[in-house]
């Protein structure tokens, strides 16, 4: 946990959406020393952590994207990450590469999606069936399933949590039973979609008592994130992917690109 924000070893900087506490809460606790985590917020209106005009939020921030990652970049991160896996789900996994691509070649930075970072994630940890569970409704499940499906993952059961008002409102009792609900005997591996929902702490505890590996967006985004910034520093509690360096190899450092 990085008790005084440094940023010695590297930045790293968050799109999130807006009205979001729990993106900050998580990647501020969860930061290695010497790791320094920066924040904007995309640009969409309406109400937040609920399913009401979600597409359109979506469609809004990713109208807005380049204005809102120039702000970020003015703060030379070494990546940066889109915090939002619906977002990337409107994209699908052929149009989430390209955006990534797109900004990547636009500011310099490397780019990543949690979306993106949970399907590397997957193929790291060697999973092939796949339980998937969500804080959406049954369609945007089922548009979950059908994207990691595109990724080549066989999803086994793609589950969402029911009666939920406002994603920032769940709580972890709530997480670790949905996880627990959602897994199939089948499955390599549980992940938990929604960057909104609380989940790092869960991670670890649901390993031990399932017996595999379980990662969420928040978990697979600050991989992601360290692995690409060259940090191989443990972050226990969070799982097997962020507690073992192994899944972050010297390997896979990229250095900011050279702007022109």
């Amino acid at each position: 946990m990085n008790q005084t924000i440094t940023d010695w070893r590297a930045r790293i900087g968050f799109l999130i959406p807006p009205g979001t506490p729990t993106v900050e809460r998580e990647m501020f606790q969860a930061a290695p020393q010497g790791v320094s985590v920066h924040f904007n917020r995309m640009v969409a209106r309406g109400a937040v952590g609920t399913l009401q005009n979600l597409q359109q939020r979506a469609a809004s921030q990713l109208k807005h994207m380049d204005e809102t990652v120039d702000l970020l970049a003015s703060v030379e991160p070494d990546v940066i990450v889109l915090a939002h896996t619906a977002t990337s789900y409107t994209l699908g996994s052929v149009g989430d590469a390209e955006l990534s691509q797109r900004i990547e070649q636009r500011t310099g930075i490397p780019f990543l999606t949690a979306l993106g970072s949970a399907a590397q994630a997957l193929q790291a940890l060697g999973v092939r069936k796949l339980s998937v569970c969500t804080p959406y409704d049954l369609a945007l499940t089922m548009r979950s399933k059908a994207v990691f499906e595109e990724y080549g993952f066989e999803v086994v059961n793609a589950q969402c949590l029911p009666d939920v008002k406002s994603i920032f409102e769940e709580t972890p009792r709530r997480v670790y039973g949905l996880i627990k609900s959602a897994n199939r005997s089948d499955a390599d591996a549980v992940f938990v979609s929604g960057v909104g929902l609380p989940t790092l702490s869960v991670l670890g505890m649901a390993e031990a008592d399932l017996g595999k590996p379980v990662l969420s967006s928040a978990c697979a985004m600050l991989w992601n994130a360290l692995k690409t910034a060259g940090i191989a520093t443990p972050v226990l509690g969070c799982g097997r992917l962020l507690e073992d360096p192994i899944y972050r190899p010297a390997s896979a450092y990229r250095a900011v690109q050279q702007r022109t």
